[in-house]
């Protein structure tokens, strides 16, 4: 993917993203293109400056990675408390929050995954959820 800065014949800047270098041609070439702003048909590439990936310093990686902040300290602290004392259900959350609310499953520390529906139609049903002020850790592979 390729990322075009572009401006029409009227003067408006946007910017959009490509396939490649040649699937922006063929879109333009087939008239498949306009402006964001105004619709106009008239789109060229507009000057952009490269993005160039600078490898971080170790020093400077570790220093972005330590909590600065008192509030920051506190949000580090509470997740390794969540993390050391509750089992983590995933998507789950929901489900195993309401199955220990009904007493069909033992009552455990848990946290986990749910979205704002889930989590409003726990709170209807009198069942005691938070919100954290973290995401869970999840494994990339």
């Amino acid at each position: 993917m390729i990322q075009y800065a572009l401006r029409c014949d009227q003067g408006h800047d946007f910017d959009s993203w490509f396939q490649s270098a040649s699937a922006f041609e063929t879109l333009k070439n087939a008239g498949h293109m306009s402006c964001a702003i105004c619709g106009s048909a008239a789109v060229e590439k507009a000057v952009m400056s490269p993005r160039v990936a600078v490898p971080a310093k170790a020093e400077t990686t570790a220093a972005l990675r330590k909590p600065e902040t008192e509030g920051e300290k506190a949000i580090t602290a509470l997740r390794r408390h969540v993390e050391a004392n509750s089992d983590y259900v995933g998507t789950r959350f929901a489900e195993e929050a309401r199955s220990m609310h009904l007493g069909e499953t033992p009552e455990r520390a848990i946290y986990g995954e749910a979205n704002g529906a889930e989590a409003r139609k726990l709170i209807e049903d009198g069942i005691p959820v938070a919100a954290l002020p973290f995401l869970p850790n999840r494994k990339a592979n």
